[in-house]
């Protein structure tokens, strides 16, 4: 079994209830009607049920009806959900009146599902940019106890099996945060090893990369890393995690033996934390493209629930395999709860 179906069994085994906010968008439905028929989650559609079930019949999908569809405009849960908005929002200026109409926007309807305890986790960004589904997200979910900040992880689907798990690594951050400072860079860490851990499996090996390896350098970024590997180190005590490490020295025993001799981590590293978000964004686009690896994300991580944005540009696969990694997360989130 590989990982990916690996993936899917857990999700499978323990289904969590993800929900869907573009739930009239055609590649949203077909994998909507995938999961429902493999039993991967339970998903809830956020559209029109009657245009909803018209284009089920349209594309031919037969299992649109096991799911839970939410009309944004008329359910009974409407006015609890703005209430709930307006009380979580009334210090930053929102009004009943404001809260009634957002709460009908379905991109605010799913993350107030979650706040609610209605659903476990979201899948948006088909119709919709970044900024639309992590605006939402961030004034309502919220980041977990803990973390600073949010960020975007990939999976990385290599074809080196000598690398990470059978070729398998986690990189971050990738997509949202320019610039971390040494503490946001330290939250970024430990929650891509909770990545690593909920949905690859695997027990997190952490890398703080930089140009240096273990004082080779003498740098404001380098001193920036190394104050990251400590405060991480503080958050996560249990956590496996070293750095400064050159990207070499962190992957390969050879190289680390050398540079890095005694680490637990340097040349066995399956996640790789960079230093800012260009260099993250480059490096995963250059080992996509060049090293042939298939690259899944972005993954964002920091929040207190999976919501998990598209490109807009995915495929019916895309989505299928980003509910099976919310389900993974939400999972492990509430398993940390315990």
């Amino acid at each position: 079994m590989d990982l990916m179906q690996e993936i899917i069994a857990r999700a499978k085994a323990d289904k969590q209830r993800i929900v869907l906010p573009e739930g009239t968008e055609e590649r949203t439905l077909k994998a909507a009607d995938r999961l429902l028929a493999d039993g991967v989650a339970d998903i809830i559609l956020i559209g029109n049920p009657a245009e909803i079930s018209s284009l089920a019949a349209n594309y031919g999908l037969n299992h649109i009806g096991q799911a839970t569809i939410v009309d944004p405009k008329n359910h009974e849960k409407k006015a609890a959900y703005a209430d709930l908005l307006f009380q979580l929002r009334q210090k930053k200026g929102m009004t009943p009146e404001k809260a009634a109409v957002l709460a009908e926007d379905p991109l605010y309807l799913a993350c107030l599902m979650i706040k609610a305890g209605d659903a476990d986790g979201e899948i948006a960004g088909a119709q919709n940019t970044t900024g639309n589904v992590l605006r939402p997200a961030l004034q309502i979910v919220k980041t977990a106890p803990g973390m600073s900040c949010v960020s975007g992880a990939f999976l990385m689907f290599t074809k080196k099996p000598e690398y990470g798990k059978e070729g398998l690594l986690v990189f971050a951050d990738c997509a949202v945060m320019p610039n971390p400072t040494a503490p946001e860079l330290a939250s970024i860490a430990v929650a891509t090893a909770a990545t690593a851990r909920d949905i690859v499996g695997v027990e997190p090996r952490v890398a703080m990369l930089s140009f240096s390896t273990k004082g080779s350098a003498s740098h404001e970024m380098v001193d920036k890393v190394v104050e990251a590997t400590r405060l991480a180190k503080e958050m996560a005590p249990e956590l496996k995690i070293d750095g400064e490490l050159q990207s070499d020295a962190a992957l390969v025993g050879s190289v680390a033996s050398l540079k890095a001799p005694g680490s637990e981590v340097a040349g066995q590293a399956n996640v790789l934390v960079f230093p800012t978000l260009e260099v993250g964004n480059i490096a995963y686009k250059l080992v996509q493209r060049l090293g042939d690896a298939e690259a899944v994300g972005p993954i964002l991580q920091g929040m207190a629930a999976p919501v998990n944005d598209l490109s807009r540009g995915c495929s019916v696969d895309d989505i299928y395999k980003m509910v099976a990694i919310a389900s993974n997360q939400s999972i492990g989130l509430k398993a940390a709860k315990k």
